[in-house]
């Protein structure tokens, strides 16, 4: 049985080459951006999965497919409400860093 550690190290791989395939396929997903349905971010395309009908950047991704793998999420919903915090964070600079802009 593998280590979690192991388990990790070979996600993290999984993941980075998932990001080579799609640049290799399509080099220009490199400046497509979307917003992470996960983390509320903008990221790159490439790399990205759909599960369920959000989209993961590839940092997400990564975080599912090893929660998936160590038996710590069952599904990506888990994951969605688990990050709830992190995307509320994210509205709330952007929507302080817009008043900063209309106020100056």
């Amino acid at each position: 049985m593998k280590s979690e550690e192991e388990i990790v190290k070979e996600m993290q791989e999984v993941v980075a080459q998932m990001v080579i395939d799609d640049l290799e396929e399509d080099p220009s997903l490199e400046f497509e951006m979307f917003e992470c349905d996960c983390c509320g971010k903008e990221k790159s395309l490439a790399g990205s999965i759909e599960y369920a009908g959000y989209r993961l950047c590839n940092d997400c991704v990564l975080i599912a497919e090893t929660g998936f793998a160590l038996n710590k999420i069952k599904d990506i919903q888990e994951l969605i409400d688990a990050m709830e915090d992190k995307r509320l964070e994210k509205l709330c600079d952007f929507i302080r860093a817009e008043e900063k802009r209309s106020n100056n």
